[in-house]
């Protein structure tokens, strides 16, 4: 397991491995005001819905640690306006609401101003900390569709640095390695942005896994000529169909899993379901800028005055979907049903 902790709380400021700048650089940005974790998630310095749910909690820790007031009441307004100050980062991963969310509610429950800043710090520490062990539990469970010698294809990053530790669609093989056997993993590159070749690929050798780079349009002829036991990937918001929002490209891939028998699972946290959500069709989906396409360390590679669509997430349909593997186990189809009576249990 790669000993880079993504995320480390300092007690008066948080530090945050800047993910833009691996694989070449390991990087900490000292995170002193709410502001620089907004502008951290919302440029993708800090990324993985896990992480960003945490360092997102961690968010609302500096700024009640600023406030100056001793007035409950302006408090517990500033601390709302905060929330949504930060819920406006990114707008598709469920575990950025989730986390605040918690983090808010805790505050909210308190009566004097020392106690509500003690309670929010409280509870973005356990938030830290839990998410360790359901990493590893989700990791745990996968493990048990694998075994020695397996090989399985993935997409973006969803490993150590997306989360505490292990990852979640990482997870088996880390747990793999630790365990002594031989599981071995194909990444796609992940366009526009390349989480596959600069972070997943680095993190899977980093760890002394057997890691294989790929572009994401080999897909079809890894699937096809490879034997491949089974697509994992990660995931940014499950809606209470089971339908899947995850980075742009899941989509196609879980096509072409199908197309090849080739089982098709998604590895998240039970925070990660949104049960707001009907289906997928109504999940927000985040677009971005168009210069992630058209442009490359800063040099334009595409012609000018082009019109560019760069949506960063796609919705794959639960149909397409094998399994959902949760710390709870692994939940299957007809998913409405195995997903509505779980809940999300802290401090287990």
């Amino acid at each position: 397991m790669t000993n880079v902790s993504p995320i480390e709380w300092k007690g008066d400021h948080l530090l945050l491995l800047d993910q833009r700048q691996l694989p070449h650089t390991e990087v900490f940005i000292k995170q002193a005001a709410i502001e620089d974790v907004w502008n951290s998630i919302a440029a993708l310095a800090v990324r993985g819905a896990p992480a960003i749910g945490i360092a997102a909690a961690y968010g609302l820790v500096l700024w009640s640690q600023q406030f100056q007031s001793e007035s409950p009441s302006t408090f517990k307004t500033e601390l709302t306006k905060q929330r949504n100050y930060l819920a406006s980062a990114r707008p598709t991963a469920v575990n950025l609401f989730w986390a605040i969310d918690r983090v808010l509610r805790a505050g909210l429950t308190e009566t004097s101003v020392v106690k509500m800043k003690e309670a929010i710090r409280n509870e973005a520490v356990t938030i830290h900390r839990e998410d360790e062990l359901i990493c590893q539990r989700i990791g745990e469970h996968g493990l048990k569709l694998l075994k020695d010698g397996d090989t399985i294809l993935t997409h973006c990053n969803a490993g150590g640095i997306a989360t505490t530790k292990y990852g979640t669609a990482l997870a088996p093989l880390h747990l793999a390695k630790e365990k002594g056997l031989s599981i071995s993993a194909i990444a796609t590159e992940t366009r526009p942005v390349l989480q596959g070749a600069r972070l997943t690929a680095w993190e899977l050798e980093r760890a002394g896994i057997d890691v294989t780079l790929i572009t994401d349009s080999m897909a079809a002829h890894v699937l096809k000529t490879r034997k491949i036991a089974a697509v994992i990937v990660g995931a940014d918001r499950i809606v209470e169909n089971g339908d899947t929002a995850n980075k742009i490209g899941t989509l196609g891939l879980a096509h072409l899993a199908k197309a090849y028998n080739v089982p098709f699972f998604i590895a998240a946290p039970l925070s990660t379901i949104d049960y707001s959500i009907a289906s997928g069709e109504d999940i927000p989906i985040e677009e971005r800028s168009s210069e992630e396409i058209t442009h490359w360390q800063g040099e334009r590679v595409a012609a000018s005055n082009i019109n560019v669509f760069n949506p960063a997430f796609d919705v794959t349909p639960n149909e397409l979907i094998e399994g959902i593997i949760t710390e709870h186990g692994i939940i299957r189809s007809p998913y409405k049903e195995n997903l509505e009576h779980l809940t999300y249990q802290p401090n287990y």
